[in-house]
């Protein structure tokens, strides 16, 4: 009997050691601190394996394999206590609102609100993403589109929409923009539109926050998040808490691995600005938002 349990702890181990090598953007996706997670299910996992594999070979109900029986169950207990406790708390929301999020590139929408666009999803409210360009300028076509989409898929949007103007020229195709945001606001209705700063030195990012405005005339709530590019006049005064996002955020701009050398990228600047804005939100961490309009009621679910 002993040695059929040690066999199967030590599957059990095999499949905890597999899961967090193999599977982290699940895991990133639901606990916080998930590097701390994966090395401490990995320790766990290395360990547990051999010694389940020895106790098959020690005379069974020993005291030594019932002594190895008893750590390990403790020890797997140990393991499940902490991914509850570090599990990401979701509170679903009263009210659903629809939010359509728009980005210039694949991997804008991430570095500025990558972690309320998640906390949105969590909270129950449906997220739709728009990237006007495949980024082609700045690295390899191909790859960033399906980055934009494994990005998008991560944070749980509900659908991502890749165009490919002319990447660093959107200027020169504000009627084409205006024209996929008027069609996406057509098809989605959203309570709440997400773009790019007036206030950002990038072209394509002030091309996009022109033709959001025009796009979305009609909607009563637009706010504009905070791209690397930013001047010194962007002033937000919206605040979403993200203290248990911030690692699902890190992770999310992670997934970018085409522009990883960009300074911008490193988890160190992105927990940085999380912790300025937190900070002014009198919380841990936080993304900022310029409003543009609010309607009360379209965010105080949010």
């Amino acid at each position: 009997m002993y040695v059929s349990l040690h066999a199967l702890l030590a599957l059990i181990f095999g499949g905890i050691l597999l899961s967090a090598v193999v599977g982290p953007p699940a895991l990133s996706r639901r606990v916080r601190h998930p590097q701390r997670v994966r090395v401490a299910l990995t320790v766990l996992a290395v360990v547990g394996v051999p010694v389940n594999l020895a106790g098959t070979g020690l005379a069974v109900g020993s005291a030594a394999s019932l002594a190895i029986l008893y750590i390990c169950l403790a020890a797997l207990a140990a393991a499940g206590a902490m991914v509850a406790l570090l599990r990401i708390d979701r509170q679903p929301t009263r009210l659903p609102r629809r939010v359509l999020a728009i980005g210039a590139h694949p991997d804008d929408l991430e570095i500025a609100c990558g972690g309320t666009l998640a906390k949105f999803v969590d909270s129950g409210h449906e997220v739709h993403v728009l990237v006007m360009s495949d980024g082609s300028k700045g690295g390899d076509r191909g790859t960033r589109v399906g980055e934009a989409h494994r990005g998008a898929k991560f944070l749980g949007a509900a659908s991502v929409t890749v165009h490919q103007l002319p990447d660093t020229r959107l200027s020169e195709s504000g009627q084409q923009m205006v024209g996929a945001i008027e069609a996406l606001i057509r098809r989605h209705n959203p309570d709440i539109v997400l773009t790019h700063s007036g206030n950002d030195q990038h072209q394509d990012h002030h091309a996009v926050h022109q033709a959001t405005l025009r796009a979305a005339r009609q909607n009563s709530t637009i706010l504009c998040y905070e791209s690397p590019s930013v001047t010194r006049a962007f002033d937000p005064s919206v605040f979403v808490d993200i203290e248990d996002y911030v690692d699902v955020k890190v992770e999310a701009v992670g997934i970018h691995e085409n522009q990883a050398g960009k300074p911008y990228m490193t988890p160190q600047r992105l927990r940085g600005l999380a912790t300025f804005r937190g900070a002014q939100a009198k919380r841990q961490y936080a993304e900022g938002f310029e409003a543009v309009r609010v309607l009360g009621s379209a965010v105080g679910d949010l």
